[in-house]
């Protein structure tokens, strides 16, 4: 009988990441972001074949991507090594060289949201000019040249539609995460698609369903966020569906049916639905995975998605009508069967205030469980840890490690309440809620006191210093990914952008001085006595380089172990597959010499 060596980092992390795609009109060809030879390039296939080819050799992330309507170019936005300044570039169709369209600065930034129906005139937001607040512009393809449609004040602005006839445009402004209203101009009028775009409330995923009419997510008035319709020429606001439990999620209008196609999220997990305006009927569609990352649908009514499961890497996935869905790439764990990986349970434990929170369990098989379990503090922090593949997990667990990921308050998918309950308490709430999950390991028997790692990352890296400068006690040692060390300095060093929401999302630094300096990790020095492994991308826009080198450098002063690993060529995450394989080597390391005694 053969016996084959536990499953090598490489089998996990050689599955390859989409993050972005667009189908071209004719539905011939299909372009994609991925990672598949290594680094990010755009790759494509040529329908009905499959077969993936490159289309550029950049080697960086791509932030948005679109194909021209008469299939002669394509329209990508292009970082440098993770420092989110997407610059905009045009691409042939069949690949080569990426050519810029706008002379730019190293440090500004560019978003496309939308071409022209005829393919001449690019619609974008810009820091160029305005790098607080952003400017909204059009630059005309044919005779080069741009102007400005919207000058951001207050808040940064976010264009998220043109009409079809180019007649007006909708964008969104950013207060903060959970205080985003939505506004529409047509011709010299402006006008708020809500009544009130003073209460706080949340609008996204605009679109056009005529020159005159628009759909889009709204939790205006809400707790969960729904789908609402805004007439311009008779200034009405109206909701359209709304779904019990559910948050709206996207949205897309087929133009042809009349038809919109809803992705709601629900905790841990979406669902997707069909709606007829006209015959007020919603009908759910099932779906090939638990979280969709995007969605197209094709003037034909064929429906493409990109999504993931738990054991499910990123795939694109075409369902034609009345059809089934077919995967369209084959991305999988090299040599692992889907039934050797874990999918998690699903469970809830009471808060230290009886709040229930809902958290993903991922026990280790028992034949290769080690008796270790890593508490996982999901990002964001406005965000979720959600039935995701992550190759990290997969592979700790087919090393032994289980795995706890709870959705503490400031989690989305749990109503508008629950997800503000983060604003400008980020060590408060969420770090009680976070000790209390760890309580309750113990309590059930999944942990032992003297056999637990805290790791995250962004948000979650925080969280994990945080947790090992307030309770030392409950845990081995810790690893920090791209965590914010001291809120003073974090709040001072983010993106210009992001500034005017610091204060709602945060704090004040002065009015709060109080409360920011209890909640910053790098305040517990004295008491962060195990070991750390700190890891941080070298041009990281979003948490500096100079939030972990200050913690690092506190710590080793007073003779804490702390591993510190930078990579010279990342941002906030991970753009290279060897860079990626590289620190989940060492995060492996790091458990596996601690959990063996140091």
């Amino acid at each position: 009988m053969l016996s084959f060596p536990k499953p090598s980092v490489e089998q996990f992390f050689r599955t390859f990441n989409i993050t972005h795609f667009a189908v071209s009109r004719d539905e011939k060809k299909i372009v994609f972001a991925s990672n598949l030879g290594g680094a990010f390039n755009l790759w494509a296939m040529d329908l009905p074949r499959t077969f993936p080819y490159p289309l550029t050799y950049a080697d960086q992330s791509v932030g948005y991507l679109k194909i021209d309507p008469e299939n002669r170019f394509i329209i990508a936005g292009v970082d440098r090594d993770g420092d989110e300044n997407f610059h905009i570039y045009a691409l042939p169709m069949d690949g080569g060289e990426l050519h810029p369209l706008l002379k730019a600065e190293e440090t500004e930034k560019f978003f496309v949201a939308q071409l022209s129906e005829d393919g001449r005139r690019i619609y974008y937001t810009t820091s160029r000019g305005n790098a607080v607040y952003l400017n909204i512009c059009r630059y005309d393809l044919t005779e080069g040249n741009s102007e400005v449609l919207l000058v951001g004040r207050d808040a940064s602005v976010h264009l998220a539609a043109v009409s079809p006839r180019e007649t007006g445009f909708a964008w969104t402004q950013l207060f903060s995460n959970t205080h985003q209203p939505g506004f529409v101009q047509t011709g010299e009028e402006r006008l708020s698609l809500t009544p009130d775009p003073q209460v706080g409330h949340r609008v996204s995923d605009i679109l056009y369903a005529r020159e005159n009419q628009l759909y889009f997510v709204t939790d205006y008035e809400a707790e969960f966020a729904y789908v609402a319709r805004f007439d311009i020429e008779t200034r009405e606001f109206s909701p359209v569906v709304t779904f019990d439990g559910e948050s709206a999620a996207g949205l897309k209008w087929h133009r042809p049916s009349g038809r919109l196609y809803m992705v709601t999220e629900k905790g841990v997990a979406d669902k997707l639905y069909a709606y007829s305006p006209a015959e007020k009927q919603l009908t759910p569609i099932p779906l090939p995975v638990d979280v969709v990352d995007q969605l197209h649908v094709a003037e034909s009514g064929t429906l493409y998605l990109l999504g993931r499961g738990a054991t499910q890497p990123p795939n694109l996935y075409r369902r034609k009508p009345g059809g089934d869905w077919e995967a369209v790439t084959d991305n999988r764990v090299l040599g692992i069967p889907q039934d050797r990986m874990v999918e998690p349970e699903v469970v809830t434990y009471p808060s230290f205030d009886g709040q229930e929170i809902e958290a993903l369990l991922f026990r280790a098989k028992s034949e290769t469980a080690n008796g270790y379990t890593i508490f996982w503090p999901h990002g964001g922090p406005q965000g979720a840890e959600r039935k995701q593949f992550r190759s990290l997990f997969q592979f700790l667990l087919a090393r032994g490690y289980t795995i706890f990921a709870p959705n503490f308050r400031g989690s989305t998918g749990y109503g508008r309440s629950f997800c503000k309950r983060v604003e400008r308490d980020w060590g408060g709430g969420p770090a009680r809620d976070c000790v209390a999950g760890i309580e309750w390991l113990f309590e059930q028997g999944i942990a032992d006191r003297d056999r637990l790692f805290v790791m995250g990352g962004s948000y979650g890296g925080y969280m994990t210093l945080l947790l090992a400068g307030r309770y030392p006690e409950y845990m081995r040692a810790a690893v920090d990914i791209f965590g914010p060390s001291n809120l003073f300095t974090f709040i001072e060093s983010v993106p210009d952008h992001w500034k005017p929401a610091m204060e709602q999302w945060v704090g004040d630094p002065v009015k709060d001085r109080e409360k920011l300096t209890e909640d910053s990790p790098i305040t517990y020095l004295e008491n962060m006595k195990k070991p750390l492994l700190i890891i941080q991308g070298a041009n990281d826009p979003r948490v500096v380089k100079a939030e972990s080198d200050q913690i690092v450098a506190a710590l080793r002063e007073k003779g804490v172990e702390v591993e510190y690993l930078v990579l010279e060529d990342e941002g906030h995450g991970f753009s290279k597959k060897e860079n990626e394989i590289n620190v989940y080597r060492h995060i492996l390391a790091f458990l596996e010499r601690h959990r063996k005694g140091g």
